[in-house]
C-alpha cells in the first residue's frame, strides 16, 4: 500500500460533478483506493463516499492505494486533483 497527500485547489472544492470525475478515474484501476481527510477514509470508487467528504478549497486529502496498479493510480489521482480536474472554474 502506498499513500499520498494533495490539497484541493478548486475554489468550490470537490462538489458533486468533480466527485463523479474522481470516482470515474479511481474506478479505472484495479487497486483499492481510499480517500479522506485525517483518518476518516472513504472508498474513492463510491460517489456517496467522495461527495460526502465535504472537501472544500484548501482541504488536504489523504489517498491510500493498495493493489497491482497502485503507483499509477496514486499518481493519476493526485495529478487530477492537483490540476483542478482539468476544468476551468
Amino acid at each position: 500500500m502506498i499513500s499520498g497527500k494533495v490539497k484541493v485547489t478548486n475554489k468550490r472544492g470537490i462538489h458533486l460533478r468533480l466527485a463523479g470525475e474522481l470516482v470515474k478515474m479511481a474506478s479505472r484501476f484495479k487497486s483499492e483506493v481510499m480517500i479522506g481527510k485525517d483518518e476518516d477514509l472513504m472508498n474513492a470508487k463510491s460517489i456517496l463516499g467522495v461527495a460526502g467528504l465535504g472537501a472544500e478549497f484548501g482541504t488536504e486529502l489523504l489517498l491510500n492505494v493498495d493493489g497491482v496498479d497502485e503507483k499509477e493510480a496514486l499518481d493519476t489521482l493526485i495529478d487530477l486533483i492537483d490540476n483542478k480536474f482539468y476544468m476551468e472554474e
